[in-house]
């Protein structure tokens, strides 16, 4: 493996773990168009920024980003403070709004520079590489990687600190205040590090990888778990799986690396959405269907308990019976009673039902409403 290939892999590992952490807060919060909104709205900060320093690689290029994410998200709570809008529909009409101004601006003033969709919209991450750190002409790797490095301890650094306030203000925004905490100022502090995190990660990947590794690995994880804690770690790890694997897709395939993990944290995220323990799909199906196999089960204990009081109408304890008292079809009532001889709840003695001492428990309770 190229010392190149080294470097793709370990910006996208390093860019997907910053991406994930604030991108946890933001799935929770249920704002994860906001992403989305702030990813495109930077390059007017950019521009802004080129215009004043008149240089690619001066920080008020990220300075004018930054202060331009807020912005998106200060105009998107204007809006919606109004109550004529909500928070969809306000942040559709905010982030277009700037992101066109700022494609105007290039294209007014700036009418050589080239933008394209890879640049834009898709990034170019196999380039990254290629704009290196230098002090004293040593060669300290890739610029990138310690843009996004310095982020992602910046925000490990962030979210333990006010791990317990950001908690809170995520969960119960009125408990937060009463607590003598700032919800608003808290909000406008995630909303500024998820900017800088959009704007360190760019130049690399892209507006669209930033959203996919910002909310797709959070969104996954929260299929997984209920606990903050392990959501945040799993969010990380998804999102590392996920650059890892979309780059050896790419370079397999030979298509766009950025792409490819894009659509790779789409695949993880079906995956989990399908096989989940608990939340997923098929988890979901597996689950309602057994509660109305239990269900028929149970109606069909209380009913024999209800007839174990009269013995003689022992035709209330044939299978056809079943049909005609519950209008069930035959082939329904055969698998509810296999399902409840499975169970434990009932025997069948010469074509008659009968109660098993565990099924005539279960009965009793559900009489009693004890179930």
């Amino acid at each position: 493996m190229s010392q190149a290939q080294l470097d793709i892999q370990f910006i996208a590992i390093v860019t997907a773990a910053a991406c994930a952490l604030p991108g946890v807060f933001l799935v929770l919060r249920r704002m994860s168009l906001m992403s989305d909104a702030i990813s495109h709205s930077i390059l007017l900060g950019i521009v802004v920024g080129f215009f004043i320093a008149k240089d690619l690689s001066s920080p008020w290029l990220v300075a004018g980003a930054t202060v331009t994410g807020v912005l998106t998200v200060s105009f998107t709570e204007i809006l919606v403070r109004t109550r004529l809008l909500k928070e969809d529909a306000s942040i559709g009409i905010v982030f277009p709004i700037l992101f066109s101004i700022g494609v105007i601006l290039i294209a007014r003033a700036a009418g050589n520079i080239h933008l394209d969709t890879d640049s834009v919209i898709l990034g170019e991450i196999a380039l990254a590489p290629l704009s290196r750190f230098k002090i004293a002409g040593n060669d300290l790797g890739p610029k990138s990687l310690w843009v996004m490095g310095g982020i992602l301890i910046m925000s490990i650094a962030l979210i333990s600190i006010f791990y317990k306030e950001l908690k809170i203000a995520t969960f119960d925004n009125a408990l937060a205040a009463s607590l003598g905490f700032v919800p608003g100022l808290i909000h406008y502090g995630l909303m500024t590090l998820v900017s800088v995190t959009c704007v360190g990660a760019f130049d690399a990947v892209g507006s669209i990888l930033v959203v996919a590794l910002m909310i797709a690995p959070p969104a996954t994880a929260y299929l997984l778990t209920d606990k903050l804690n392990w959501m945040i770690i799993l969010s990380v790890l998804i999102g590392i799986l996920s650059a890892i694997a979309g780059y050896w897709v790419a370079a397999v395939l030979d298509l766009s690396i950025a792409g490819c993990m894009a659509t790779m944290t789409g695949v993880f995220f079906t995956l989990v959405f399908l096989f989940a323990p608990h939340r997923g799909i098929v988890a979901i199906a597996r689950r309602q269907t057994h509660q109305k196999w239990d269900f028929a089960s149970r109606l069909l204990s209380v009913h024999l308990l209800q007839h174990e009081l009269t013995p003689e109408d022992t035709y209330e304890r044939e299978l056809r019976q079943l049909e005609e008292h519950f209008m069930w079809e035959r082939t329904w009532a055969e698998k509810v009673v296999k399902y409840a001889i499975r169970h434990d709840l009932i025997v069948k003695k010469d074509g008659l039902l009968y109660l098993s001492d565990y099924g005539r428990r279960i009965a009793t309770d559900a009489v009693e409403g004890r179930l």
